[in-house]
């Protein structure tokens, strides 16, 4: 085989390899020894191929990254995400804050609360913003 057929032939098995994962990273890599595979087609030698595939896999790579299907949900904490602990958004009763923290009863539970940053103390109606372990952090109900 020559070389344009051996990027094509890379490039269609990332495609279907893509296929089964939904990750869209194949997918850019498979762009990336598309574009190997049109600059063997010019003739061009090895490292030109090798670069160029290389540098538009990477920079579409880069690309996919700013977009939505590629940012990366690490910077959302796992304890505030709705998606992952359903109790947040839920509302508790607490009667008195005592040093910051208060006890609330909550499923059938005593739970510890702290107040969420920012938020003043008083009894009443809580929401639930996050949870640390065995205690919830809370904000007055807007």
């Amino acid at each position: 085989m020559n070389d344009v057929m051996v990027w094509f032939v890379i490039a269609f098995g990332l495609l279907i390899a893509e296929l089964m994962t939904g990750t869209f990273y194949l997918l850019m890599v498979a762009i990336g020894c598309a574009v190997g595979g049109m600059v063997a087609l010019t003739g061009a030698g090895l490292p030109l191929q090798l670069v160029s595939g290389a540098g538009i896999g990477i920079a579409a790579t880069m690309v996919l990254r700013r977009t939505r299907w590629g940012q990366k949900r690490l910077n959302a904490d796992a304890a505030e995400n709705r998606d992952v602990i359903l109790d947040i958004g839920e509302v508790v009763q607490v009667h008195d804050w005592r040093e910051g923290t208060a006890h609330v009863r909550y499923r059938g539970c005593r739970w510890d609360a702290t107040l969420e940053p920012g938020a003043t103390q008083r009894p009443g109606a809580q929401v639930i913003k996050a949870i640390r372990g065995s205690t919830l952090i809370v904000a007055p109900v807007p």
